[in-house]
């Protein structure tokens, strides 16, 4: 008999894999003895020693699907109620780093695919499961390097990987969302430059640190363009339909803005559909100057920039010049092109479909897309359609949302309970 998934996960959440240093493997050779336990054959892929991914199938023919989440967490920290890997579950909560992201979701698609070997389910196609490292530094070490050297291992028609908010409850209906993409970065460093002097007499050096000041203030008070895709317009109209808001027929950037103000809901959700409808510049870190009596001639400062379809380095950075001055550098360090999914595939509406059946009629099915980043854009970019999802049961504690990258990560056994339900369901439909 398969573990239940709330062992499953408190068992994984008890393996260290804070990313850094990582430790992945470790988490890979517990879920291959899982496998072998069954019968199943799987491997580890592991391009620097401890930084494993882990990769099994089951099933086989012509259709392929893949389950797609990450081994490593973030680290702690301090101030936990708990221990953080104690992995202890208590009145129906399972608590630990990785409770919410995304060794939940990895315990739910291992006890799905492990139910469907134990019934013997007929399964006309093979379901992958895939257990990345290095997610949280960049999946450099985990799904970029199985796409880059290892594609043929995870070549599927569909995967499903993590992403989507959590639901949220709007006049008593549960709203679901579904992942169908997420925005780009263009991360750059500004540099400026001076000229050095004595601090006793600052007027006749040239201060790199007030040059940049002043940029990063520009910055600070730039407001993008609002860019709505089509996806974002059919969540905004949604939304503003179940809070009994009336939108114009065409929703142009000018009525967002208003529509978000007006809209009664949490302000962390809110500001979400916010950068979700713009690009968004971040001044996050700033070097300059070496000691208290020296005008410095030199200062960076390190933005996050995050990008909608169709913005680019080259938009981006004609968009830094209208409220930068031109002695001031920009050195782009690291680009990703957003990705997308289409919302319009029998895939998504199988999706759709079953999580209804699941959460009740009453429910709504939203696509969504992600301000931040998960290894879903390494998997679209090899051709492959990918949805995130963030499925909860009715009851769940939303504070429990804040708790991820933050302090007493936990989550529930009936959520764990539902995803795994949801994913078992969905592979036998769509492979049989």
């Amino acid at each position: 008999m398969p573990l239940a998934p709330e062992k499953i996960l408190s068992d994984l959440i008890r393996i260290n894999s804070s990313n850094p240093p990582g430790n992945e493997t470790a988490v890979g050779r517990y879920l291959k003895k899982l496998f072998a336990d069954a019968g199943l054959a799987s491997e580890i892929i592991e391009p620097e020693e401890g930084r494993g991914s882990f990769v099994a199938r089951i099933g086989s023919g012509p259709k392929k699907l893949l389950y797609l989440s990450h081994s490593d967490v973030v680290p702690v920290g301090d101030g936990w109620d708990f221990e953080p890997f104690s992995g202890e579950i208590k009145n129906g909560i399972i608590h630990g780093r990785g409770a919410l992201d995304c060794k939940d979701l990895m315990a739910a698609q291992v006890s799905a695919a492990l139910q469907l070997v134990e019934e013997k389910a007929p399964l006309r196609g093979e379901l992958i499961i895939t257990a990345t490292a290095d997610e949280e530094m960049g999946g450099r070490l985990g799904a970029g390097y199985l796409t880059d050297h290892h594609a043929d291992l995870i070549k599927a028609d569909y995967a499903v990987n993590e992403g989507a908010d959590h639901p949220i409850i709007i006049d008593g209906k549960m709203v679901y969302f579904l992942q169908v993409g997420e925005k780009g970065t263009a991360w750059c460093t500004l540099k400026s430059r001076g000229t050095s002097g004595h601090g006793s007499i600052p007027s006749l050096a040239d201060n790199a640190v007030v040059k940049m000041s002043r940029a990063v203030t520009r910055l600070h008070n730039y407001r993008a363009a609002v860019v709505v895709i089509p996806e974002m317009e059919k969540l905004l109209r949604e939304l503003a339909a179940l809070c009994k808001i009336k939108v114009d027929r065409t929703l142009g950037p000018d009525q967002v803005d208003a529509l978000l103000e007006e809209l009664p809901l949490d302000k962390p959700f809110v500001e979400a559909l916010r950068a979700m409808t713009r690009m968004t510049v971040s001044p996050n870190a700033i070097r300059g100057g070496s000691k208290t009596n020296i005008v410095p001639d030199y200062c960076e400062a390190d933005i996050d920039i995050r990008i909608l379809p169709g913005q680019d380095c080259e938009y981006v950075e004609s968009e830094l010049r209208q409220v930068i001055s031109k002695d001031i550098e920009i050195e782009f360090n690291e680009y990703r092109a957003p990705t997308f999914s289409s919302s319009d595939l029998p895939f998504y509406k199988l999706m759709e479909e079953l999580t209804l059946d699941m959460a009740g009629k009453d429910a709504l099915v939203l696509p969504g897309i992600s301000t931040g980043s998960t290894d879903s854009k390494y998997i679209r970019s090899a051709g492959i359609p990918a949805y995130g999802i963030g499925h909860m049961s009715e009851g769940f504690d939303p504070k429990a949302r804040t708790t991820v990258h933050g302090r007493n990560e936990r989550t529930d056994t009936a959520s764990l309970q539902m995803k795994t339900a949801f994913l078992k369901e969905l592979a036998l439909q769509y492979l049989s």
